[in-house]
């Protein structure tokens, strides 16, 4: 069994004097900064090269990045392992999400294809010095068997401590893990101390889960949480809403700092993921759009510390913002 703390591999000396560090650290989920793609494609390639993403990335503050499986091929047939870690490094990003083992709880006939893409996450989580390894439940919902997930779970945790880093599982309210509790279930049968879950507050709000609940997670399987925002009413499945559909921070009606507040009480300092997946976002300039997303973040992270009643202090502006002031000579905010 491991302790809760990062693995030795993570990069802890990278971390000491970064300035996103001191601060609030934020993470762009593999979503946010993919451009136009999505999870409801038959390609879930981003179309944009990764050098383009991680540079945007941390242009807009960002010192964390999420990598989707299906982008580590090119990635790694253009930069090599080390060539990636050395943008990742040039660009300030000290964490970094790994995300998606297609069926890794099966044992049928798509094993073979899960086992390759399990390895070839494995292989780059170490190298790569990966914060944690993501991965999801069965969205088909069919039936299940609670105790050969809780094993696989836990295999799959044990793989991911030998490559120094951790697991974290995300529910989903259409999938055969709904809540966070039940998420939490499953973690705690499987028994690994590298396996935790990762909260997405999107998830939180459509399953109906409390806020106070949040409160109550255990830190040590808080693995990653993911913030963004949606409007009161679902349009389409939960699937379609949350795909095309979600919001920037603060910008529908969850709770947000309830949420957050709530996350803190648990003892949760970061990184704070922000998952925007909906056709507004996609529809936007990559740089303009991870402003967006990490602006309207850091102004419910603000909220969320302050007295209830304060007055709102002026919105941080936009790194575009921010440049286009310098180049006419402005000083002020």
């Amino acid at each position: 069994m491991i302790a809760s703390t990062p693995m030795a591999n993570q990069s802890a000396n990278r971390e000491q004097g970064d300035p996103v560090i001191s601060g609030e650290r934020l993470l762009a989920t593999c979503w946010t900064s993919a451009g136009d793609a999505a999870s409801d494609r038959l390609d879930l390639r981003s179309p944009l090269p990764l050098r383009e993403r991680i540079e945007a990335a941390s242009a807009a503050g960002f010192g964390g990045f999420g990598l989707l499986s299906a982008d580590l091929p090119a990635a790694e047939q253009e930069y090599g392992l080390s060539g990636i870690r050395a943008l990742l490094d040039d660009n300030g990003i000290v964490d970094l999400e790994l995300e998606g083992i297609p069926y890794w709880w099966d044992d049928g006939p798509r094993r073979a294809e899960s086992d390759r893409v399990r390895h070839s996450l494995l292989t780059a989580a170490e190298v790569l010095g990966a914060r944690h390894i993501k991965v999801t439940p069965d969205g088909d919902d069919a039936p299940w068997d609670r105790g050969h997930w809780a094993a696989k779970l836990a295999e799959l945790a044990a793989q991911a401590y030998d490559a120094g880093t951790r697991l974290g599982l995300e529910f989903f309210p259409w999938s055969n893990i709904k809540t966070l509790h039940d998420g939490l279930r499953l973690v705690e049968d499987a028994g690994h101390d590298a396996a935790g879950v990762v909260i997405d507050v999107w998830h939180i709000e459509r399953a109906h889960t409390p806020v106070a609940d949040l409160a109550s997670v255990p830190l040590h399987r808080i693995i990653g949480v993911e913030l963004n925002d949606a409007d009161p009413q679902v349009v389409g499945t939960l699937f379609e809403d949350t795909v095309h559909r979600r919001r920037y921070c603060g910008e529908g009606s969850f709770d947000l700092p309830g949420m957050i507040t709530a996350l803190r009480a648990a003892g949760w300092t970061g990184p704070w993921g922000v998952e925007i997946l909906s056709d507004e976002h996609r529809s936007l300039p990559l740089r303009d759009a991870l402003d967006r997303a990490a602006d309207s973040a850091r102004r419910q992270l603000e909220l969320a510390r302050r007295p209830a009643g304060a007055t709102p202090s002026q919105p941080c502006r936009t790194t575009a913002q921010a440049e286009q002031a310098a180049a006419g000579g402005e000083n002020n905010w």
